[in-house]
């Protein structure tokens, strides 16, 4: 299950979407984002679904590889679904029992929910497989430069993302060397029922926070070794440039935005 999540791991490869500027994909991520809980229908659907589709062709990241981050929400997918298909009133009404009625807006809804989630989890995907934490540090400094005009600390914030999306993978790997060991001593994390599960996660958390503290305190003290203050005045040894790619990029991602508002609007 930990090797199953993708967030924060990149995939080497020679594509389009590779090579586009970090602020690109970022704009991407935001205006796919935006689309999936706008569109509505089965041409919205069919839309959203073509859209995604073209990226993941264009990436060149092996498909199981991006699906395979869907195990690790497979209970948040099913808990939505529950609460959607109960919890949701209509007039069309399928069965009733108890205190709970199931309708057919609710199967709707309960539907397409599990479609945004799973389609949120692989398009986004696409952001880190395809971009290095450097890229993405970059990018988002840059996107958010206008905002330091008002005081806004942006080199800390695109300093903070950097270091937590470099922490997930290492940390995924700590759990698992940690998990192995502990299974080796006779730890037992599968059986029993939720509480005794919680209850046997306490020979795991504890270390693996204890390392996390650690890793935390290395990188502030390497930090400070190297007289680190900051992005005042700091340069960059690639700075950031856009090529035609980019321009072509922003303008496709415009023409699907105004194609999902218009599929809203009309249908």
């Amino acid at each position: 299950m930990l090797r199953d999540i993708t967030l924060g791991q990149y995939y080497q490869a020679d594509s389009l979407i590779h090579r586009l500027d970090p602020r690109v994909k970022l704009m991407a991520a935001m205006v796919y984002i935006i689309s999936l809980f706008t569109f509505r229908g089965i041409a919205g659907f069919v839309l959203v679904t073509a859209f995604l589709i073209f990226m993941v062709k264009l990436c060149r990241v092996p498909f199981f590889f991006m699906v395979k981050g869907l195990k690790a929400i497979v209970v948040l997918m099913v808990l939505t679904a529950i609460f959607n298909l109960f919890l949701t009133p209509g007039k069309h009404v399928l069965l009733h029992f108890l205190v709970f009625t199931v309708t057919l807006e609710g199967v709707y809804n309960a539907g397409f929910m599990l479609i945004r989630l799973s389609y949120l989890i692989v398009g986004t995907s696409i952001l880190t497989l395809t971009t290095t934490p450097n890229q993405l540090t970059d990018g988002l400094e840059k996107s958010l430069k206008p905002f330091s005009k008002i005081g806004v600390p942006v080199h800390a914030i695109a300093m903070m993302m950097s270091i937590a999306l470099r922490f997930i993978p290492i940390l995924i790997e700590e759990t698992d060397i940690i998990m192995k060991a502990q299974m080796a001593r006779g730890a037992d994390f599968e059986s029993g029922n939720i509480i005794k599960r919680a209850k046997n996660m306490i020979p795991l958390l504890v270390p693996l926070f204890i390392s996390a503290f650690r890793r935390a305190d290395d990188l502030a003290m390497a930090m400070e070794a190297r007289c680190y203050e900051g992005g005042e005045g700091r340069t960059k040894m690639k700075p950031l440039k856009y090529s035609p790619g980019d321009y072509t990029a922003y303008l496709v991602l415009a023409v699907y935005m105004a194609a999902v508002i218009i599929l809203r609007i009309v249908l």
